[in-house]
């Protein structure tokens, strides 16, 4: 999730770029001429694109720390039982009296 949510920051980020130093005056956008809207279009996918990236990203560390935080939990009880099981037990006194 980090990788996509990265990759989205990426492309959006260089589809800003692309149209900020392609365009010199003129409305053109990797050798294509386009109108106002267009490029508007473009700039709104672009924001959304940055927004969706950052949002992934989040999200996918979230769910990394709260897993690590899990799998942390899970060692310490694991280990925890393990010394529980190894400590000997005294037998039952079966004096009958």
């Amino acid at each position: 999730m980090v990788v996509l949510g990265l990759l989205l920051i990426g492309a959006g980020v260089l589809f800003i770029l692309a149209a900020l130093f392609s365009t010199s005056g003129t409305a053109s956008l990797l050798g294509a001429d386009l109108g106002a809207r267009t490029i508007f279009l473009l700039g709104l996918a672009s924001g959304v694109a940055i927004l969706w990236g950052f949002t992934i990203s989040r999200v996918g560390v979230q769910r990394s720390l709260r897993h690590r935080r899990e799998s942390r939990e899970l060692r310490k009880l694991s280990q925890r039982n393990a010394r529980t099981d190894a400590v000997p037990t005294r037998p039952a006194d079966d004096t009958g009296d």
